[in-house]
């Protein structure tokens, strides 16, 4: 199976939300990481067909999505940014009522509605009200009721935003639990989400994908411009202000080791480190970076184990 934008735009008035995308994705966990206002979610609903594009098209197995209609449709889950719900409904009952939506009906949506709500760990909470759940609780049945209609292509947008970090991880492990045997594309601004589940990084900037590759080999793009280096405590500040840090931390009394990602040394006790993926996060969406060198459509395909 292969999905594929071919110079896929949305335009809302003058601003391209998605300009001129083309990619190609076939089976594996692909990590959409982007900054608030990246284009992430409505590249989403494009690939949802929730929205139509402004030009491009969107193509699986080479076959118009526009033209597949319903049987594109019947391939797909999808949790949106805001899961909405019938609060008043218990966890069972709604999802045999987006069973029923989705063309699943009787006996075997309620073995597959059960069955879900065990696997995403709320079975005991089956015959309680939604209104009652916890964030976390919600965000499962939300996954739980994407996975009904067992989607070949399934597509999460921000869905771990608002989580604990324990919930998050929770969720993160169902999402490679459910992984297997299908495109899943997952959209965040929370490096930590991607960085343990994700086959390959997506890095979205301004309506384009600027960056791609597997999150081991991703951060070559920033080697040989991270560095640790130790300052007095008091000039901390100073320091974060002027360099791009993307972490301190107090090691010895008196002193702080910053995080800095620059193209030359910052200063003269620091020392180069390997990169990671929230270093790469910050050189390209820390506000004060003033570069703007990234490809404009290029063109971006991965098929099974190779990237091309």
């Amino acid at each position: 199976m292969e999905l594929k934008t071919v110079e896929l735009t949305k335009e809302y008035g003058k601003k391209k939300a998605v300009n001129r995308m083309n990619i190609t994705l076939t089976q594996g966990v692909y990590g959409l990481l982007g900054a608030n206002g990246a284009g992430k979610t409505t590249l989403m609903r494009l690939l949802c067909a929730l929205q139509q594009p402004t030009g491009g098209r969107i193509l699986l197995d080479g076959q118009s999505i526009g033209k597949l209609g319903e049987d594109y449709r019947n391939l797909l889950g999808y949790l949106p940014q805001a899961f909405r719900y019938y609060p008043d409904f218990r966890a069972i009952d709604f999802l045999l009522y987006i069973a029923a939506l989705k063309g699943l009906e009787g006996k075997a949506a309620k073995e597959k509605a059960w069955g879900l709500l065990e696997q995403v760990g709320l079975s005991c909470e089956a015959k309680h009200r939604i209104k009652t759940f916890s964030g976390g609780m919600k965000q499962r049945l939300g996954i739980a009721q994407a996975m009904l209609n067992d989607p070949r292509i399934l597509i999460l947008d921000e869905p771990t935003t608002g989580l604990d970090p324990k919930e998050r991880v929770r969720f993160r492990n169902l999402i490679s639990a459910f992984s297997k045997g299908r495109i899943v594309i997952l959209s965040t601004h929370i490096v930590s989400d991607v960085e343990f589940i994700a086959e390959r990084i997506l890095v979205m900037k301004a309506g384009q994908i600027i960056h791609w590759g597997r999150p081991g080999e991703i951060t070559s793009e920033i080697q040989g411009q991270v560095w640790e280096c130790t300052v007095p405590v008091e000039h901390a500040d100073r320091y974060v202000a002027k360099w791009n840090v993307s972490n301190l931390r107090n090691e010895r009394e008196g002193y702080t080791v910053l995080r800095v990602i620059a193209a030359q040394q910052p200063m003269e006790n620091a020392k180069l480190v390997t990169p990671n993926l929230e270093d790469l996060y910050l050189y390209y969406f820390q506000e004060q970076t003033a570069r703007e060198t990234y490809a404009t459509g290029g063109d971006h395909t991965w098929e099974g184990e190779d990237a091309r």
